[in-house]
Formats: structure tokens, sequence, C-alpha cells
């Protein structure tokens, strides 16, 4: 998780590097499509192995949900301090469990909405509406926050009809046509740098999905969920020293708050989760 979140502060810094001389758009289909190459290898056996009834039209459906929440990202990343779009992406998992519990039907416990709410107010400790100007930006990154939770629960449906090299590798292709017309329509020359600034954030965010898959895998969301917080910390730190973009606290206070309650709603699904599988001691007893 360290890794991950590393690397993922590399692509928003890279990014906020590039600011606006490329158009959202143009910018964003350069990205994926150079994660589409390097997802290819896993692409054609999955294209040649065809799809289970209804998974290509969720598949469409994904890829235009995450080119909007994309689009979003590096429009906001381009205006607002990095560890301001790095602390309002923190709503997306608590987004995801919200719309997990009005599509899916998932239990919506009290402690669960207290934590919910707990995460909105962080939210607006960042933002402080009415204590100064919340710009397009940050609107843009809140829009993100959103598109990029549909296209999370969208990824959970798939889950049941593909494997998760499927669902990774589409998901890129998908956004990449998407994308395409957009970026044509709106195409200006590039430069190799950019090309290559733009390689790169790919690579990265190839890696740190990579790692972060990785971290899942070795331990429980429990201890791998609170280590997020850290790339908020890096984010700070890369803005102040890079951009030279000052040190918000609070924007790291609602940061942490948000965190605080992602953490809260996980620890309290592990917990339920083992009371699931746990048998009661008499149970054992033969």
């Amino acid at each position: 998780m360290l890794a991950s979140g590393l690397c993922f502060v590399a692509v928003t810094g890279i990014v906020r590097y590039l600011g606006t001389d490329l158009p959202t758009a143009q910018s964003a289909f350069i990205r994926f499509a150079f994660g589409g190459v390097f997802l290819l290898p896993a692409l054609i056996p999955i294209l040649r192995g065809g799809f289970a009834p209804g998974a290509l039209r969720l598949f469409g459906l994904r890829g235009f949900v995450h080119a909007c929440a994309v689009v979003c990202w590096f429009y906001a990343m381009a205006r607002i301090p990095v560890a301001e779009v790095t602390a309002i992406g923190y709503l997306n998992p608590v987004l995801v469990t919200l719309g997990a519990a009005l599509f899916f039907g998932e239990a919506l416990a009290f402690r669960r909405l207290a934590a919910i709410g707990v995460a909105v107010a962080g939210a607006l400790i960042v933002l402080r509406p009415g204590v100064r100007e919340v710009t397009d930006g940050h609107l843009a990154q809140i829009a993100a926050a959103f598109f990029f939770a549909g296209s999370y629960l969208i990824a959970k449906r798939l889950s049941e009809r593909a494997g998760a090299g499927a669902v990774v590798a589409m998901m890129s292709f998908a956004v990449t046509l998407v994308l395409l017309p957009f970026a044509l329509w709106v195409w200006v020359p590039v430069t190799p740098v950019q090309l290559g600034w733009l390689a790169l954030v790919a690579a990265f965010a190839t890696l740190a999905h990579y790692c972060m898959t990785r971290a899942f895998r070795a331990a429980p969301l429990t201890v791998t969920q609170p280590v997020t917080f850290l790339q908020l910390v890096w984010a700070t730190a890369l803005g102040a020293l890079v951009f030279g973009e000052g040190v918000d606290g609070f924007v790291l206070l609602g940061g942490g708050v948000i965190i605080a309650a992602i953490s809260y709603i996980t620890w309290r699904e592990a917990r339920v989760k083992r009371r699931a599988v746990t048998p009661n001691p008499a149970e054992t007893k033969g």
C-alpha cells in the first residue's frame, strides 16, 4: 500500500505538472491509450474468448462512466492543489458504500450511516463552502468521486460475469474508445516530452493498481486501509515542495476525518464477516 500510494502521488504530480497545455479529454485519452498498450497481451485472449451474456453492455457502461470520472479528475488536477484533489478523492469508497446500499440492497446500519455522515463532514472541512471560494476545479473533483464510485459499483457487478483481469483490461479498452471522439474534437499538437510524461502516468497508474492488488492479497483491509492516509501526506509535501502550494491544515484535518470514517466502515465490515464465518465454540464440540 505504501508503494501504491507513492505511485498514485506520482500520477497526480505529473498531471499537475502538465497543467492545461493539453485539453483534458486529449490528455486522458493518451494516458488510457498507453495503458491499453500495456494491457494488450492480456486483452487479446479476452476478446477471443468472448463474454458472458450482458457483460459487454456492462463493459461499455463502465467505460463511459469511468471516462467521465477521468476527464473530471484531469480537469480538477490541473486547477486545484494536489492535496485537495487527494483529500476529496477519499470520498470514493464512502460513495461506493452508499451506492451498494441504494442499488444492490446491501445493509446500511446506523453505524455505517453515521460513518458516512462523518466522511461528508470531513469533505466540508476540506471545501469550507461559504468561508472560501469553491471553484470549478473543486466541483469537478466532487463529480469525479461520484463517477469513480459508479465505475466501481459496475465493476462489482461485472466481477460476477468476468475475471479480474478481464474487468481491468476491458475498462482501459472501453475508456480509450469513449474518449477517442472527444480527444479528436479538441486535438492539439503533442510534443514528444508530453507523450513521454503521459506514458509515465499510465505506467505509474498500472503499477499502483498492481501494488494495491498485492496488498489486498497479503493483508486484510483493516490493515491496508489506514495506510492510504499517507498518500495525503505525500501529496501535501509534493504540492508544497514542487509546486509551491501552501500546506492547508484544514485539508489535512478533513482528509484525516474521511479516512477515519472509511477505516471504521472497513473494520466493522471485517468484524461482521468474521462473525459470519466463525462457528460458535459449542458447534465445534462433537
